[in-house]
C-alpha cells in the first residue's frame, strides 16, 4: 500500500499540486463531471491548496473558487485557470454563512474537511460527522438549485444517517471511495449530485 501512496505524492509533485488529495477530487470528477467550466466553487478545509487549484483548472478562466481554512492558504493558480480568493475563517462562528452571503450562490461546494484524529475510532467518527454536517448546512444555503456536493467523511455508527441527511437535499447521491485513499483508511467521499434547493 505504500508503493501506491508514494506514488500519488510523487505523481502530485510532478503536476504541481502541493498534496496527493487531489487525486480523491479528481478521480471523481472525472467519473461524474460535477464541475463545469464557468462554475463558481466553495472548497471547506482548502490547506493546503490542491482541491482549489484542482477545481480552478476544470472551472477555467470564466470561473472561480473560494477556498475556506483555519490556515493561511496562498496559491496562484496557473493561466487560463479560474480566480482563487483564500480565506482564513472558521466554518462554525455564528457569522460564517451570513459572511458568504455576498459571495452566493455556488454551483459547487466541497469539503475535504478532517478532524485532527486521535486513534479513537468512533471519537474520530462522531468529530467527522459534526464536520459533515456542517458542510451540507452550509452547502443547503449557498449551491444555486441544480449545484452539486461532494464530501470527506469518516464511516462509522452515524454514515448512514448522514447520507440519508444528503439524499434529503439532492435528486441523487452516491458513495465514492478513491483509489488514492488508503484500504485501510474509513474515509469515503459522499456524493450529492443536483441540488434540490431548501423550499
Amino acid at each position: 500500500m505504500k508503493k501506491v501512496q508514494d506514488y500519488y505524492f510523487k505523481k502530485a509533485k510532478q503536476e504541481n499540486y502541493p498534496a496527493r488529495s487531489i487525486y480523491k477530487l479528481e478521480e471523481a470528477q472525472q467519473k461524474n463531471h460535477f464541475i463545469k467550466s464557468g462554475d463558481k466553487v466553495l472548497d471547506l478545509g482548502c490547506h493546503p491548496g490542491s482541491w482549489s487549484l484542482y477545481a480552478a483548472k476544470i472551472s477555467g478562466g470564466n470561473g472561480s473558487v473560494v477556498g475556506v481554512d483555519l490556515q493561511k492558504t496562498h496559491i496562484v493558480p496557473p493561466s487560463g485557470s479560474g480566480r482563487i480568493e483564500f480565506i482564513c475563517a472558521d466554518i462554525f462562528d455564528a457569522d460564517f454563512i451570513p459572511f458568504l452571503s455576498s459571495k452566493i450562490p455556488f454551483q459547487i461546494v466541497v469539503s475535504d474537511l478532517a478532524p485532527k484524529t486521535t486513534g479513537h475510532k468512533f471519537s474520530d467518527h462522531l468529530k467527522s460527522i459534526e464536520l459533515s454536517r456542517r458542510a451540507l448546512a452550509i452547502a443547503s444555503q449557498s449551491l444555486a438549485r441544480g449545484g452539486h456536493f461532494y464530501c470527506k467523511v469518516f464511516q462509522g455508527e452515524d454514515f448512514p444517517d448522514f447520507v440519508n441527511e444528503v439524499r434529503h437535499y439532492f435528486k441523487k447521491t452516491k458513495i465514492v471511495k478513491p483509489k488514492s485513499s488508503r484500504v485501510e483508511s474509513r474515509e469515503v467521499f459522499v456524493l450529492g449530485l443536483e441540488f434540490k434547493g431548501t423550499e
